[in-house]
């Protein structure tokens, strides 16, 4: 059992989950908490830290999980203490149980099925917006989701959390330049895209979404670029009533995802 703050593994973990250039050198992120790592594919799963007040009071199915991940070739189990699963974890009271996992990389041509559906975003900042998109994605149907180089970091814990799993099966990239990737869809793909807009001359429930299609979400409090939206082929806005301006960047995703999929449905 692991008992030292100043465990050099420990240290290491804790700047994990601190900082984005560590888990881009080594290629890792933190997991946290039973249902997160039950999600987690057993191939990407590189290390497993639970303490023995964890392992006292789960259930039965999880202890069978957990014993299976300690017993694979890939991942390396160990027991901490509890004051170490404190110091490692992002989150101010860990559940106990804790994960280092292999960054997955994808491709364009991951997320370019036979119809896809892709949300392209720009800037968003905040990673509770953005892990909700990636769980309303990943319900809506969405076959990929592409990112500016200036968003949150994807693998930020908050941003893990909030994703809910998604993040080990939704396809993502980060596209040096959402304009020229966005001409790149249409272009070879056939893939339609409709920026979020409010300079939108049609309604977002206007239009046929059957087909390819893309949908660009902007920055929470700026919206997209005047470069990237003129990327797009329309401008699509999301009619609002009362006094209220916009809706917030990851719920005007799942709105305009959740049509496409009811149209697509029917």
């Amino acid at each position: 059992m692991i008992t030292s703050t100043n465990n050099p593994r420990v240290k290491k973990i804790a700047e994990y989950c601190k900082k984005s250039k560590a888990r881009r050198e080594d290629g890792v992120f933190v997991v946290e908490g039973i249902r997160m790592v039950r999600e987690v594919p057993v191939d990407l799963l590189r290390e497993l830290y639970v303490t023995p007040e964890f392992m006292k009071n789960i259930s039965d199915e999880d202890r069978y999980i957990i014993e299976e991940i300690g017993s694979s070739d890939s991942a390396v189990m160990e027991e901490v203490s509890q004051d170490v699963m404190e110091k490692m974890a992002d989150t101010k009271t860990p559940q106990g149980v804790l994960a280092v996992v292999k960054q997955t990389r994808w491709e364009l041509t991951d997320m370019l099925g036979d119809n896809p559906m892709l949300l392209i975003l720009e800037n968003i900042q905040d990673p509770g917006n953005l892990g909700t998109m990636f769980r309303t994605g990943e319900g809506a149907g969405v076959t990929g989701i592409i990112m500016s180089s200036d968003m949150a970091d994807v693998y930020n814990p908050k941003v893990v959390r909030s994703t809910m799993g998604a993040i080990f099966r939704m396809p993502f990239i980060y596209a040096d330049s959402i304009p020229d990737t966005v001409k790149t869809l249409e272009k070879e793909h056939g893939v339609t895209t409709y920026a979020a807009h409010l300079k939108g001359t049609k309604n977002y429930d206007e239009i046929d979404y059957h087909g390819p299609c893309a949908f660009m979400i902007g920055n929470e409090g700026n919206g997209l670029t005047k470069e990237a939206a003129d990327a797009a082929s329309e401008y699509v806005i999301i009619p609002m009533l009362g006094r209220v301006e916009s809706m917030n960047a990851a719920v005007s995703a799942a709105v305009l995802t959740f049509e496409a999929a009811r149209q697509r449905r029917n």
